[in-house]
């Protein structure tokens, strides 16, 4: 709140920059400037990472709209070097460069580093090559015993030979990163959010590859045998 030559301004950011300085007639010299909607200053989004999702409308400059996302647990997340994107569900914020306090209160904004599903990127890869990664070897020898006792039982759904073709063809340029393979056996994929919630209301991103997901992989190893020596 501000008073100026009898007038009562209201508004967030203060104007104190545009007040000129010095002489005898300092008291006076006070520039007059219209309030504008762009300084109301807003209260942040501070999007935080919950089930109960919800979305308000904000009516901007020149009648626009944006989106300000209150609480979010979904997003769609894109795999690079496969070329696929997939809605899944976030699971944890475990890193911010910009402050460890955003990561304590699980508040999405754009750059944090999350932990997203990896079910549905799974299962695409599934569909798409026929191989199901993630799988660790106990467990997959476990499922192969199973397999071979309930044979007579049930009977696994054959490939068409074109499929078949076209499952081998794809195999033959598969290549895939040891670290995300790791993740997958885990269930979660380590993600960066790039769009901002607080503006389109949504919480989009890509998941985290080659020297970039080495370097978050470091941070992460780094930020933990901190807080075990704590």
């Amino acid at each position: 709140m501000q008073v100026s030559h009898g007038i009562l301004c209201t508004r967030g950011v203060q104007p104190e920059g545009r007040r000129r300085r010095g002489g005898r007639s300092e008291i006076m010299a006070v520039t007059i400037v219209c309030v504008v909607r762009y300084e109301l200053g807003r209260q942040p989004a501070n999007t935080k990472l919950s089930s109960n999702k919800t979305v308000r409308r904000v009516r901007v400059r020149g009648g626009n709209v944006k989106w300000r996302a209150l609480r979010l647990d979904t997003g769609n997340y894109s795999w690079g070097s496969e070329a696929v994107t997939r809605k899944t569900r976030i699971l944890d914020v475990v890193y911010n460069a910009s402050n460890n306090e955003l990561v304590r209160t699980q508040t999405l904004v754009k750059g944090a580093i999350v932990q997203v599903d990896a079910a549905p990127f799974k299962q695409w890869y599934l569909q798409h090559y026929g191989v199901e990664i993630g799988r660790k070897k106990k467990a997959a020898a476990k499922k192969e015993g199973e397999e071979t006792t309930e044979a007579a039982s049930t009977e696994e759904v054959k490939k068409s030979n074109h499929v078949q073709r076209k499952l081998e063809k794809r195999q033959q340029d598969r290549k895939i990163d040891s670290h995300i393979e790791e993740q997958f056996g885990g269930g979660r994929l380590l993600a960066a959010i790039a769009s901002r919630p607080g503006q389109c209301g949504r919480c989009d991103g890509y998941i985290l590859e080659g020297k970039e997901l080495e370097f978050y992989m470091k941070k992460l190893q780094k930020k933990k045998g901190k807080g075990a020596s704590a």
